[in-house]
């Protein structure tokens, strides 16, 4: 767990996002591991070291009818890009995926990301630029849960 924390901060800073890494090796071992478990990941080492994670969980597309996986994550440490890595973990992905009856991989990659969003796209992902993320977190959460 510490090795896919330690990950998901170099991820978290690549993003521009530190600010708001609140994860630790707890959170995410009862998220995968725990009694109320759903996450599911994907490691890839080199030497036994942690060179890259994914992080994804089952969803549903109603409109569409199809059961589908959420890519969270997906992260190849930089000196350990371009040699494949992602796209046989993205490959591994979609093969569980079929084994238990999805139909499609949802993700989500900011508009700057360019590098990710062609790799993507050179695996044949297409793009909605309709939609738009939005997300209830912090206090809104609260206020809306009390």
């Amino acid at each position: 767990m510490a090795a896919i924390i330690e990950l998901m901060r170099d991820f978290a800073e690549y993003e521009k996002l530190l600010d708001y890494f609140k994860a630790t090796p707890d959170k995410l071992r009862d998220a995968m591991f725990g009694e109320r478990s759903f996450v599911h990941g994907l490691i890839a080492e080199e030497e036994s070291e942690a060179i890259g994670y994914a992080i994804f969980y089952p969803h549903y597309a109603t409109f569409r009818g199809q059961r589908g996986i959420y890519l969270e994550d997906i992260y190849i440490s930089e000196k350990h890009q371009g040699r494949g890595i992602g796209e046989a973990m993205i490959r591994q992905i979609a093969r569980t995926a079929r084994e238990q009856g999805c139909e499609r991989i949802d993700f989500q990659v900011l508009e700057w990301n360019t590098p990710a969003i062609g790799f993507y796209e050179r695996l044949g992902a297409v793009r909605n630029e309709t939609e738009r993320h939005f997300k209830f977190t912090d206090s809104a959460f609260d206020e809306l849960a009390s």
